[in-house]
């Protein structure tokens, strides 16, 4: 008879912080499921979203044309650096007057959503363990995550929109005939008998790199931040290792703390450095949207 399989409490510890808190009350299993709604991504993101728009309509709302204050001036050298970064993938002026407000969107929601990483992972359990609230299994609390571009449905909507502008421009700047054309028989268009035999191979190698594009983008950001949390899932069981004051115990929660300051140090660069790459990448990617082959 097979020996049963015994779940150590630390990989306990890290499955129940990696559970989302959802309509079904059971997790998703396969990569698509439109069946399952994760409340705590939903909420977060629509939270960050919010605090980011009230942030720039707050800077819009107060610019002034004499002496700005320190404010407006780090918000004029954001929009500034967004729109250099843009001039330089998009040559087309109209598509850059709405896709550099965007990109600035785009970077600051991302960067506020992964800074959520930075928060405690036990913190919300600290604050809600007397309300009733997070110290039962069926408790709102007792399943939720914080960081929503650590559930991959976050990242993947995301370039899912990019995608769709991908389409949009194609369509706008080419026209609907010429973008059918360069999807079926481009580069060989005007080779005759040729074009139309190699038409379903081109079309596939299109949906592929479409493909291709959608799913680097989404994932390159989900996988980054999932990395992150585990890590510092995995520094808060140091501390977690605690079994009075003995020497083990002291030196695990030292090591604990020096590890979670440096890597919460080094995890605000790779937040702000994924943003940043998501940013470009749709910038990039909308600007090859314009170019015929």
């Amino acid at each position: 008879m097979a020996a049963p399989i015994v779940i150590s409490p630390g990989s306990e510890y890290i499955q129940h912080h990696l559970i989302h808190l959802n309509n079904t009350g059971v997790q998703q299993v396969g990569v698509v499921n439109f069946g399952v709604i994760n409340y705590d991504s939903m909420f977060w993101s629509i939270l960050t979203g919010v605090v980011v728009l009230y942030f720039l309509w707050s800077a819009a709302r107060s610019a002034t044309t004499g002496v700005p204050g320190r404010f407006q001036v780090s918000v004029e050298m954001l929009v500034d650096w967004v729109d250099d970064e843009a001039k330089g993938t998009i040559g087309n002026e109209v598509t850059r007057r709405f896709m550099a407000p965007l990109a600035l969107t785009l970077f600051l929601w991302i960067s506020l959503m992964n800074f959520l990483d930075l928060v405690p992972v036990d913190l919300l359990g600290l604050i809600f363990k007397d309300t009733g609230l997070g110290a039962h299994q069926h408790d709102f609390l007792y399943y939720h995550r914080i960081l929503p571009t650590a559930d991959l449905n976050v990242p993947m909507g995301m370039a899912l929109g990019m995608l769709l502008m991908l389409f949009y421009y194609g369509v706008k700047i080419k026209g609907i005939r010429h973008f059918f054309v360069e999807l079926f028989i481009s580069p060989f268009h005007g080779h005759g008998v040729l074009g139309v035999v190699l038409a379903p191979f081109n079309l596939l190698l299109n949906i592929i790199e479409y493909a291709a594009k959608m799913v680097s983008l989404g994932m390159r950001l989900f996988g980054n931040m999932f990395a992150g949390e585990l890590i510092f899932l995995l520094i808060a069981l140091l501390g977690g290792a605690w079994t009075g004051f003995n020497g083990l115990s002291l030196g695990l929660g030292v090591i604990q703390i020096i590890t979670g300051v440096m890597w919460s140090i080094f995890h605000i660069l790779i937040c702000l450095l994924q943003a940043y790459i998501f940013m470009m990448l749709t910038l990039a990617y909308v600007g090859l949207a314009h170019e015929s082959h």
